[in-house]
């Protein structure tokens, strides 16, 4: 052996999505030592050619699926084809995905390169300007099908069932994109809502498809940020367990998505453009 492999380090394995983690339970007046599964969070440091853009808190699971999704929805590319390669790299402070664009995006890419470090999934930390926070989306295309309620009601019913972390720890977000076709056809699980969203843009932008046949549902409040990532993806339907924001109903309206919240068990409320799901103009009631 050199002192050149004396030096060498075998890489670090990547650490497991959840946690077995000791606690003491009050059951009533009784306290109990016990353990709970909790999801894990890490710092993840997204690289492009060297440089990094952004570290965000996530789960580590579905690294590159998280890395093409957050490169697709934050607009560093705008296909597969764009990115060269994908090396995912466990460090002792975390991780660091190491994305390499091809030459011609990377030129791109410096031409309007930020810095952002944000918190879990926070979606526009280190947006440099109220322009770049609110930049105009395009608009989504228009279905060749038409939603139904039970569509809805059975979208969001696919949810459960598959979010196995969730099932572990009763922590995490998911987001997944069903159609009436195929049923569940993706879902991804994170601690963040949009880490959620983007490993799942990730999942499809891998298997070559948008979001414009189906519906994308999630388990949380729909904030402005899942609305643009949802519109990169051409997702014509967004559904949601929570409440959306203000601006994001408006950025919703503005780019032709229906927008659906407050949705659990058989009931939904459906914020923007209805006609995708209602033939005739619902009856008013004070």
């Amino acid at each position: 052996m050199n002192s050149e492999d004396e030096d060498w380090e075998a890489p670090l394995a990547l650490p497991a999505p959840s946690y077995d983690a000791a606690c003491i339970a009050q059951r009533g007046a009784l306290a109990v030592e016990t353990r709970r599964c909790v999801p894990e969070e890490t710092a993840v440091a997204l690289t492009y050619n060297g440089s990094t853009h952004a570290v965000m808190m996530a789960t580590p699971s579905d690294l590159e699926d998280f890395a093409l999704g957050f490169s697709l929805t934050e607009g560093v590319i705008a296909r597969a084809s764009d990115i060269d390669s994908i090396n995912v790299i466990s460090m002792p402070l975390g991780i660091e995905i190491r994305i390499w664009l091809k030459e011609e995006r990377a030129k791109a890419y410096v031409g309007r390169k930020r810095s952002m470090v944000g918190p879990t999934g926070c979606g526009l930390c280190g947006v440099e300007s109220l322009e770049a926070a609110m930049r105009p989306l395009p608009q989504v295309s228009r279905p060749a099908w038409r939603l139904t309620p039970q569509s809805v009601v059975a979208a969001m019913a696919s949810l459960d069932p598959a979010q196995t972390l969730n099932a572990a720890t009763h922590a995490v977000h998911a987001a997944a994109f069903w159609t009436e076709a195929e049923g569940l056809v993706a879902l991804r699980e994170d601690v963040g809502r949009h880490n959620a969203l983007d490993k799942l843009a990730g999942a499809l932008l891998r298997s070559g498809r948008t979001a414009a046949t189906g519906i994308i549902v999630m388990t949380s409040r729909v904030s402005i940020e899942l609305i643009q990532k949802a519109a990169r993806l051409d997702a014509p339907v967004l559904a949601a367990v929570s409440a959306p924001t203000a601006a994001a109903i408006r950025l919703a309206e503005e780019s032709g998505m229906t927008l659906i919240g407050v949705a659990r068990r058989q009931d939904f409320e459906i914020f923007t453009h209805p006609d995708k799901i209602f033939s005739e103009t619902p009856r008013h009631v004070a």
